[in-house]
């Protein structure tokens, strides 16, 4: 996910952008326990997404959490 596609969402959209991503980090991170997960890569970028929406939502003073 980019900057500046975050940037162009409402603070309704990153907050459920970030819902979704804190489930797929769930997902990623048992599948990679189980041993089911073929690219560990994904987990790395999914915390990053959610990072990124974190930030630019504390840019805009929305508040998420």
């Amino acid at each position: 996910m980019k900057v500046s596609e975050i940037r162009e969402m409402g603070a309704d959209q990153i907050g459920e952008k970030l819902a979704e991503l804190k489930k797929e980090l769930f997902n990623l991170r048992f599948q990679n326990d189980v041993g089911q997960l073929e690219n560990t890569a994904t987990l790395s970028n999914a915390k990053k997404d959610i990072a990124r929406l974190y930030t630019i939502s504390r840019e805009m003073n929305v508040n998420i959490s």
